[in-house]
């Protein structure tokens, strides 16, 4: 684990002072750097010590087998993997005749800054040689916003005593050696070395690689060329075999002498472009990065961001630990998302590999929301990857007798790579988080083309699923059986509350949208007969409550199902999945993640204020949070029922999931939807942002602990400012025209917000009632607060 104050709280940077080889693989997944196209983990230049050994490219991946020990019917029987491509990152550095290697010698001292604002890495090293020779390195990594294929350094050796002879040697490899990534031989077989040579190339200050995968038949190129600045008579050579290119740069330095080289890294990979075509795109993008120059694209850099976070920002005032990690999870969402470019947002990004580099429900219930109202462009390219897969969710619909679109579990390209599960199989809530996401997207930016292009057909595939996994008893209800909500815990059960809710909001868009492009619903199929069935089954859709104990169920008979045995839990048995059955956990009262509680967030409609409050309740004693998507919805629920305390508690658990290590495996990635889930929480949960309606609305309140909270939206064109103190609210407007009107709700008020003038309205005091939340014994969130919070 991560040591809590391993980062200093400050409030645009994440900073180490001090290097920490027992947490190398957390601290590279901290400040691997990505561009939603191209993905380098925080490894160290040297390349040496590491943790994990990490370069990506967005939905370049290995096909691996699914063993199972007893096959059946449909069951997918390979997955997709995301493949450790060719690392462009190495720098290593002789000292005379010793290779700089922090394990060796003496480390007089050792800083990163992950810098937010300007989108680098920096680094500064002070090394003395085992022989008594000292350097000072400084070396700054961007990858690139504006240039999509590019990434680069700027290295810099500094001679304290000179005269030094300095061999700095730059690299291309391919098929690096990996710690284990499976237990599985068969999957270990294919993972290991799965980049077969097509090409080598070198230049006089650079070179080139093409690879091809062995299975997925997937080509990629990576490219390097150097700027070099150094004294008289520095020499550059460049070498390659098949995996890889390495250019040498040999100088000497007298004291206080610099060299410095400036690497540019290009990639390109295609399933169908040829080996000449690669090439030429990477060399293309290598002459456009050398056009601009380090200083064009760093200066490209900060303008790209400059006015993200002028969109995006959020500014929280009593909780300094908060305001670092909201801004360190908006960054990290945004790398995953800005340039993927109808490619899919993975559970990890593009930061390590963590679930096999796949795309889960996380994306559209998770990322997905933060990065539409600040970064809409992203969600229309991540809408459209979902759309390419849409033939094969209907053929996977098919394997299962049912018609629609049942999109995958866990996905690269969009078929299922999970082996069947039935906390996954059964998952068939990820086709109404599609729909939800881009009724989502076009309610906040009026992108009506982007409805009739790709988003009727996915609002009429996901409600012909539903209308055909659901049916009407003989009463007239319409329930949804044998699938699988949110919670893990409780699986293969009948109408699971958070899939019927989000099942009828579905039905009932995809419903209005049909009518509204008729001839084009028409093309597809739809007539007003289908419609109409589709509006009948939302309105008879079955909501289960226990009317004993005055609370809804997460699933039909979940009120009725034996208690789990949290007092006789030790600690040491969470996360429970690694240390009970699933079978025992499908038959008690244990929640992994918030599932009914997710529901009355995002349907928070289908609930009064009181029947919140009662359910809150209920569940909480239940929920272990074995996941870390739990603790963001939890604090939006705590914060709108009025136990603003607790809320802040679990915005802090979900805020400094990866800055703390809380569940001990961002070695492998960091958590894409909690950090995610730190805006969720601050946003929706503090600030109380709902859609619901259509309407955008607030209900905002602030725990004790916190004395400010502003935060950006866009809407629209517009961009909506909202300044949240104690007592009041002001809404103000941005970046509309003189005659632009936004209309919200503030606690059910209504409100007229224009660019003329703020509007400022008061803050209604919060009063929960009924007694304190409890959580199972030993699973409150812990987190202690700091001394530093005002």
């Amino acid at each position: 684990m991560i040591r809590e104050r391993a980062y200093p709280v400050e409030p645009w940077h994440i900073r180490e002072i001090q290097l920490d080889t027992d947490v190398l693989a957390q601290s590279e997944s901290v400040f691997a750097l990505s561009n939603g196209h191209i993905g380098l983990r925080g490894n160290l230049d040297e390349g040496e010590p590491h943790g994990l050994p990490g370069t990506y490219l967005n939905s370049f991946y290995e096909l691996r087998p699914l063993p199972y020990a007893e096959a059946g019917f449909g069951f997918p029987e390979s997955g997709q993997t995301i493949v450790n491509v060719t690392n462009g990152k190495l720098i290593r550095l002789l000292v005379d005749d010793e290779p700089l290697d922090v394990r060796y010698g003496e480390l007089l001292s050792h800083e990163r800054v992950l810098d937010l604002r300007a989108g680098t890495l920096h680094r500064e090293v002070h090394w003395r040689s085992p022989a008594g020779r000292e350097v000072k390195v400084r070396s700054t990594r961007l990858v690139s916003f504006t240039q999509r294929a590019v990434a680069a350094i700027n290295y810099e050796v500094e001679a304290v005593d000179g005269p030094l002879r300095l061999i700095l040697q730059s690299e291309l490899v391919a098929n690096e050696a990996l710690p284990p990534q499976s237990r599985d031989p068969r999957v270990a077989a294919v993972l290991e070395s799965p980049l077969q040579a097509e090409e080598e190339l070198t230049t006089d200050d650079g070179g080139l690689l093409i690879h091809r995968t062995k299975l997925s038949g997937l080509r990629l190129a990576a490219a390097m060329a150097h700027d070099v600045h150094g004294p008289e008579r520095t020499t550059i050579e460049s070498e390659g075999y098949e995996h890889w290119v390495r250019t040498t740069v040999g100088c000497v330095l007298k004291s206080g002498q610099t060299l410095r080289v400036v690497k540019y890294l290009t990639y390109g990979w295609s399933s169908r472009r040829s080996l000449p075509a690669l090439r030429d795109q990477v060399g293309a993008a290598l002459a456009a990065a050398r056009l601009d120059g380090w200083d064009g694209l760093r200066r490209a850099q900060r303008e790209y961001l400059d006015e993200f976070w002028d969109a995006a920002d959020v500014r929280v005032e009593g909780d300094h630990e908060v305001q670092q990690a909201v801004r360190f999870g908006l960054f990290h969402v945004l790398q995953a998302g800005a340039r993927a470019e109808r490619r899919p947002i993975s559970a990890k990004g593009l930061t390590g590999p963590g679930y096999d580099g796949h795309a889960f429900w996380d994306t559209e219930m998770f990322v997905l929301p933060v990065l539409t109202y600040t970064q809409p462009s992203a969600v229309r390219d991540a809408l459209h990857w979902r759309y390419s897969t849409l033939e094969q969710a209907q053929e996977r619909a098919r394997t299962l007798n049912l018609t629609g679109a049942a999109f995958p579990w866990r996905t690269i390209e969009g078929p299922e790579s999970s082996a069947y599960w039935p906390a996954g199989t059964a998952a068939f809530h990820i086709a109404a988080g599609v729909a939800d996401a881009l009724r989502r997207y076009v309610l906040v930016t009026g992108d009506e083309g982007l409805e009739r292009e790709i988003g009727l057909e996915l609002l009429i595939e996901t409600a012909r699923l539903w209308r055909a996994l659901g049916h009407h008893d003989r009463n007239g209800r319409f329930h949804i059986d044998g699938v699988t909500g949110p919670d893990e815990y409780t699986a293969v059960k009948n109408d699971n509350i958070y899939t019927n809710l989000m099942a009828q909001r579905n039905l009932l868009t995809a419903a209005d949208c049909a009518m509204r492009y008729r001839d084009q619903a028409l093309d597809l199929g739809v007539t007003e007969e289908e419609a109409a069935a589709w509006r009948d089954a939302a309105h008879a859709m079955h909501v289960p409550y226990d009317a004993d104990l005055d609370v809804h169920e997460q699933v039909e008979g979940f009120t009725r199902l034996q208690e789990w045995d949290f007092e006789h839990t030790p600690p040491e048995k969470y996360p429970l999945l690694l240390h009970y059955p699933y079978f025992d956990l499908y038959r008690k009262q244990v929640v992994k993640q918030s599932d009914l509680v997710l529901a009355m967030h995002w349907r928070g409609d289908a609930f009064s204020g009181l029947e919140k409050l009662r359910n809150f309740l209920y569940y909480e004693r239940r929920t272990v949070r074995d996941s870390s998507l739990s603790a963001c919805t939890q604090a939006v629920v705590a914060a709108e029922v009025g136990l603003l305390e607790l809320a802040h508690r679990y915005l802090r658990e979900a805020a400094l999931m990866d800055l703390h290590d809380l569940n001990e495996n961002t070695r492998d990635g960091v958590h894409m939807a909690s950090l995610a889930g730190a805006w969720i929480a601050l946003v929706a949960g503090f600030g109380g942002l709902r859609d619901h309606d259509g309407t955008l609305s607030f209900a905002p309140r602030l725990s004790s602990r916190l004395s400010r909270l502003e935060f950006s939206l866009q809407w629209r064109s517009n961009r909506l400012r909202v300044d949240v103190r104690p007592h009041q609210t002001t809404y103000s407007l941005r970046k509309g025209g003189p005659d632009t009107v936004v209309e919200l709700r503030h606690h059910g008020e209504p409100v007229r917000v224009t660019c003329a003038q703020p509007v400022t309205v008061p803050v209604p005091p919060a009063h929960p009632s009924g007694p304190a939340p409890e959580q199972p014994p030993g699973r409150a969130p812990l987190l202690h607060l700091p001394e530093n919070i005002d």
